[in-house]
């Protein structure tokens, strides 16, 4: 295993953490036994992996909470989200600080421990960031005052606000010590909007939506590219070939699509983690080693950014479990 430093909060953390939502919430979203689904995180454990992201809504906080002993706590990084929005439409609501301190605390019970290293208010809505930092942020310094939490942190919705709106408002907030964010190789943007000031900054960075539908279901992938050529934002041809990224796939670059992803992204400047789903555990170990491969060689990436790097939005789908909410 790898490890960094998670910005300037000296969390030592391995560049590969399991992310315990996604479509495969630890096997949970593929119908493995609670059984199954700690016999996964001790199988990150044994291959290195010290950081774990989880949060309310995934339902898979009680997991880690029986899969990591308290002799091996203090030798692993625990983030966990609690959910913000109070469900008005337009998505400037937010709930009231004692319901999000009452999260945190559920959170403590549910993960077995005293405290988490980073907590973060969950998928914040552009409308929604000022309410959060006036009513929710004093309250959760508290907590933190208290032990309760070691890092504040926040993550972006995505699917909703592709440009990163939220996130450039609340990187001027130095109480967020950690953010989340999207950013793949058909979803670029980040490097000009967000990267410059996290480094800057010293801000920690988890990667998600790294590899989603678009990446590991070609049939998504080849539809989503004849979309984009219909509405002139690639090249026709790139779209109509048979197998539009297999550029990437030689003696010298990738083995896969999925391990093509893993690798752009890893070696970008400005990112600390990568995320990674699994329900298996030969999944995880392919994605531990493509994350801990070297990058891509420089003139597939160059390709990349040629093709892709002024998209914005692309492949940011919801986990299905959490569609139509």
């Amino acid at each position: 295993m790898q490890f960094t430093t998670l910005g300037t909060t000296e969390l030592k953390v391995s560049v590969a953490g399991l992310g315990c939502g996604g479509n495969s919430r630890i096997g949970l979203g593929a119908g493995k036994s609670e059984a199954e689904s700690i016999e996964l995180v001790r199988a990150a454990l044994d291959h290195g992996v010290t950081f774990f992201d989880t949060a309310a809504l995934y339902g898979t906080e009680p997991i880690l909470g029986k899969a990591i002993r308290p002799g091996e706590r203090a030798n692993v990084v625990i983030s966990t989200k609690a959910h913000i929005h109070s469900g008005d439409r337009h998505g400037a609501g937010v709930l009231p600080a004692a319901d999000v301190v009452a999260s945190l605390d559920r959170s403590l019970k549910n993960l077995n421990t005293d405290y988490v290293d980073v907590f973060m208010l969950h998928g914040v809505m552009p409308p929604a960031l000022d309410p959060a930092r006036s009513e929710i942020v004093p309250a959760l310094m508290a907590e933190k005052a208290k032990g309760k939490f070691r890092h504040l942190g926040i993550t972006e919705t995505a699917s909703r606000d592709a440009e990163h709106t939220m996130l450039a408002r609340a990187l001027d907030d130095p109480r967020f010590e950690v953010i989340m964010l999207a950013f793949h190789l058909m979803h670029q943007n980040a490097r000009r909007l967000v990267f410059p000031r996290t480094r800057a900054q010293g801000v920690g960075t988890l990667l998600m939506f790294v590899v989603r539908n678009i990446f590991s279901r070609p049939e998504t992938l080849s539809a989503t590219l004849m979309e984009l050529a219909a509405a002139g934002k690639i090249p026709v041809d790139v779209a109509s070939e048979k197998d539009p990224l297999g550029f990437l796939l030689h003696a010298a670059g990738a083995e896969s699509l999925t391990d093509a992803a893993y690798r752009f992204v890893r070696h970008e400047p400005g990112v600390d983690i990568v995320l990674f789903g699994t329900s298996s555990i030969a999944h995880l170990r392919t994605n531990i080693a493509s994350i801990l491969r070297p990058p891509l060689p420089e003139a597939d990436r160059a390709q990349l950014s040629t093709l892709f790097e002024h998209l914005v939005g692309v492949g940011l789908d919801l986990p299905d479990y959490i569609k139509g909410r």
